[in-house]
This record gives structure tokens, C-alpha cells and sequence, in this order.
């Protein structure tokens, strides 16, 4: 039976022969036949060079013998420059593929926490002003922004992340991070990027690559941002108090992506509408009376009340919020006491909370200050301290509908039906949500990263999960590497104006 596969698949390891017809009423995939024998060739010594300048070749004698008329046949005009531009991406991956693993690995390796990325971000800005973009650095902290003006267009902010996270991995992969530094309340930890930003560098660096070389096929302007402190929900808001919008010039659209821990490598997904949560940090700091552990009727007990107060917030999602509105309140972290006999005389409290509605974050908030407060007064202790860390505060993240159409479109023709997933909303945050609310037009799509043996693994029961934020989690290089400059140069030449 033939194999339909679209042209971005012609790069794997596999003997693809051509059928004795080519079809073009549809230009938006191509028809071959894979002899059975030859469908889990994993060979590695395959000329994949070979194969791909030979898929280019083929794109374009498609493109020009294609007969008269065929725009207005089924595919359309949009099948036909779809076409033609993916084949000039492809033609850019196939030269720098071989850099990207050298840059990721490089990434990988050298790490560094929020508000601290100050060599990676003078490396990412090296890339860019080698590429011919205008570059400005510490916008916003270690935030960098370049500019690559190619005349009269939309301009399209694409954007990366830069921090890892303080945990020591585990991977054992050959490049694994191996640094440790002292955080910020002195202890030693290691440092990992474990939460996919130095994919999503070398993603960017390889889409701002594509979209210089090809710059004679659009026009409008690049601005390319790599942004510090996500994971403390931060960078974002940094930048754009430095002026983001006001120094640059304000785009049209911003399209941004992140690895996926559930998706096999070579997918993507997306949501229409809500795809991320608001996501807050509340600090609660119980005081009570410190006393002999012998002796409780002396003390006010910090650690029953503080129990108190963990049982009652369940009631804030549970008792006091519709139960079609997810919300989350999650205690992390408790600390109080330093012996079995003593009554200590305070107890901290670390708690995330999650909501997807500003109305519903407004009352879980006054909730959480309200249920403090009432059970340090019913035990007649000292008023509590309740701490939201405003300046840390994640918006939820709504993807603009038409744009999530017109590119979850592209990524469709591009890769295939099955590699594209409208997934449903997940309860994590994302500061990429501060651009769109900004009145920007924006687009977060998710990357594919595991083996698919993994995923089937996963599915089946036969392998535990592995989440983002985990110490054994890395992406595969190539093939997650090759999705998405592939998916997000496509996503970024839909909405630039062609060259005429």
C-alpha cells in the first residue's frame, strides 16, 4: 500500500521511492511507496543529505510543472505557496542541522538559573547579530532583543525562554549539566534545563537562521526576543516595563513555543483560546506562642492552627467555587518546629494557586487571607502574614482564535493530520500570556520531544511518565530540533507578507 507523507517527512531515515505518477492536483502532500521491508529501516548511515536535496529538487519540479490552473483546483492558492516555502525551509535545516546540535548541546550544558542568564544571553545575542539583526541587550534584566527590518509588512515577534531550573540531573546523557552554584537562600543545588528552554533557544536560533537566509521571499520586520526569568514568571513583565513595545516596534503578532513531555518528537500541539492558567504564589507566615511540648496549655500551637488552615482552603474549590470553573489550591511547602518537644512559636507556608478566570482568582485570594486570618483569631494567636507575590503572577494565556487557526492550518499540511493535536487547556502558567494582553495577536503551540516508543510506553502502562521539572527529562535533539524550526519558520512566513 502506498505511504502518503508530507514533504517535511521525506528526512527520515528510509528509502522513499517516488510512484510512477505524481499528482499534482494536491500540493500539499506527496504520494510514495516505502516497500514493507523497508518501513523500519533505522539505518543510520543513510546520505539523509542526499535525500533531502533530492525532496527540494522534487518540491520545486513540482512547483514549476505544475500545469496551468492548478491554484484554482482544490488546493488552492494556498497549497501552492505552502509548497514552495517549505521546500526553502527545508533547504535551510538541511545546512544547519549539524550547528544546531552543536548549540543545544552547548546550551544544555551550561545552564543558569532566573535573573542570572547573562552568558547565555550574550550568546544568543552573538547568533542574531551574525544573522544581520539590530540587537539590543539587559532589556529587562538579561533580556535581549533584536530587529531585522525587511521592508513594508507585519511585523512578528517570535519569542524564547532562557533559565533552567535549580535541580541536579539525572539523565546520563553525554552532555549533561554538571554545574552547582548557591541559590538564593544559600543552599547548594545543581542547575538543569530541565524544563526545555534550551530546545526552545536553539528552535528560535534556527528559525532566526531560516527566515535571514530566505529574506528576498517576505517582507515585514522580525523581533526576536529572548527572554529572562519565566520560570519565576517575571521575564516577561521585566521586558515590557523596560519598554518592550515603546523602544521596538510593536508587532502584529508573537508567536512563542514549549517542549511537551507527552507528545513523541515530530508532533505539535496547540489550543484555540485558553491554553495556560493564571498561576499565583502565596507565602503564609502562622505565629502563634512558642512553648514546652509538655506543656501546651502555655502555648498557641502555629502548627494546629496552620493545620486548620490547610484543611479549610480545601474548601475554596471544593464549597465556595462553581465546580465548571477549575481552580487549584495547592500547599507545597510547610516548615515549622526544630524539635520533638517543642511547640515552636511560627510555621511557614508556601502555596500555588491556579485559576482560569480573574474573577475566580480574585475570590481564591481573598479566600486564602480570609480562612488565615479566621483561624488565627479562633485561636486567639497573633494576626497572620499573607503574601502574594504580585510581581510574580502568571496571567492566564489565551491564544488568539485566528491565529491559532491559520497557523494550526500550516502545521497541519506541513507535518500531517496526525502530528497535529487541538489539545485541551492545562493548569500551568506561562508569562508569554503578558504579550497577548498587551493587545498583540498571539499563538503558544506545544513540542513534541519523547521517543514515540516512550509515549507508547506511557500510554500502555508499561513506563511511569516523566514530566517537565523532572531530573531524568531531556528532549531528543534532532528530531525535536527539526519540528520546530520546521513548524515555527512556517508559523512566522504565514504571517509575514510575501515577496512579491
Amino acid at each position: 500500500m502506498p505511504l502518503r507523507v508530507s514533504l517535511f517527512q521525506l528526512y527520515g531515515p528510509t528509502r522513499i521511492l517516488p510512484e510512477k505518477k505524481l499528482d499534482f492536483s494536491d500540493l500539499t502532500a506527496l504520494s510514495f511507496t516505502m516497500p514493507p521491508a523497508m518501513e523500519h529501516d533505522n539505518e543510520t548511515n543513510l546520505a539523509k543529505g542526499s535525500l533531502m536535496r533530492f525532496s527540494i529538487l522534487l518540491a520545486n519540479l513540482m512547483v514549476l510543472l505544475a500545469p496551468a490552473g492548478v491554484q484554482a483546483q482544490k488546493s488552492g492558492p494556498f497549497a501552492y505557496d505552502l509548497v514552495k516555502r517549505q521546500a526553502l525551509v527545508l533547504g535551510q535545516l538541511d545546512a544547519e542541522l549539524k550547528s544546531l546540535d552543536t548549540l543545544y548541546k552547548y546550551l544544555h550544558s551550561h545552564p543558569e538559573l532566573s535573573y542570572e542568564e547573562e552568558k547565555t544571553a550574550a550568546r544568543l545575542a552573538k547568533e542574531l547579530r551574525t544573522l544581520g539583526f539590530t540587537v539590543t541587550e539587559k532589556v529587562g534584566g538579561h533580556g535581549i532583543v533584536g530587529v531585522l527590518k525587511n521592508g513594508a509588512g507585519p511585523t512578528v515577534l517570535i519569542r524564547t525562554d532562557m533559565d533552567a531550573l535549580p535541580i541536579v540531573e539525572k539523565t546520563g546523557v553525554a552532555y549533561a549539566s554538571k554545574i552547582r552554584t548557591r541559590d538564593k537562600e544559600g543552599r547548594d543545588v545543581g542547575i538543569m534545563h530541565a524544563c526545555g528552554h534550551d530546545m526552545h533557544m536553539t528552535c528560535w536560533v534556527g528559525t532566526a537562521r531560516v527566515l535571514a537566509n530566505l529574506k528576498k521571499h517576505w517582507r515585514g520586520t522580525l523581533v526576536f526576543i529572548g527572554q529572562p526569568a519565566e520560570e519565576v514568571g517575571a521575564g516577561a513583565r521585566m521586558m515590557l516595563q523596560d519598554g518592550l513595545f515603546k523602544r521596538f516596534p510593536r508587532p502584529d503578532y508573537c508567536l512563542g513555543l514549549h517542549c511537551d513531555s507527552r507528545l513523541p518528537h515530530g508532533h505539535v500541539g496547540y489550543t484555540e483560546g485558553l491554553s495556560l492558567v493564571n498561576v499565583d504564589s502565596v507565602d503564609i507566615l502562622v505565629k502563634g506562642k512558642g512553648g514546652h511540648g509538655s506543656a501546651p496549655h502555655t502555648t498557641i500551637d502555629p502548627i494546629v492552627i496552620s493545620a486548620r488552615i490547610i484543611l479549610d482552603l480545601q474548601t475554596l474549590v471544593s464549597r465556595e467555587n462553581n465546580p465548571l470553573d477549575p481552580a487549584v489550591v495547592t500547599v507545597g511547602s510547610i516548615h515549622g518546629g526544630t524539635k520533638h518537644n517543642i511547640i515552636p512559636a511560627e510555621v511557614k507556608m508556601q502555596l500555588t494557586v491556579r485559576s482560569t478566570r480573574d474573577d475566580v482568582r480574585a475570590r481564591l485570594l481573598e479566600g486564602i487571607q480570609r480562612i488565615t486570618k479566621a483561624a488565627a483569631f479562633a485561636a486567639k494567636a497573633p494576626e497572620p502574614v499573607v503574601r502574594i507575590e504580585q510581581d510574580n503572577f502568571t496571567p492566564a494565556l489565551y491564544n488568539t482564535v485566528e491565529v491559532a487557526k491559520k497557523t494550526s492550518k500550516v502545521f497541519r499540511a506541513v507535518l500531517g493530520d496526525d502530528k497535529v493535536h487541538e489539545q485541551k487547556p492545562l493548569m500551568g502558567g506561562e508569562d508569554f500570556s503578558r504579550y497577548i494582553r498587551e493587545g498583540v495577536p498571539g499563538f503558544f503551540f506545544f513540542l513534541g520531544t519523547l521517543p514515540p516508543e516512550r509515549v507508547e510506553a506511557m500510554r500502555m502502562g508499561k513506563a511511569p511518565p516523566i514530566s517537565l521539572h523532572s531530573d531524568l527529562y531531556y528532549p531528543v535533539p534532532e528530531p525535536s530540533m527539526r519540528t520546530g524550526v520546521m513548524s515555527m519558520s512556517m508559523a512566522a512566513l504565514n504571517l509575514l507578507k510575501t515577496a512579491p
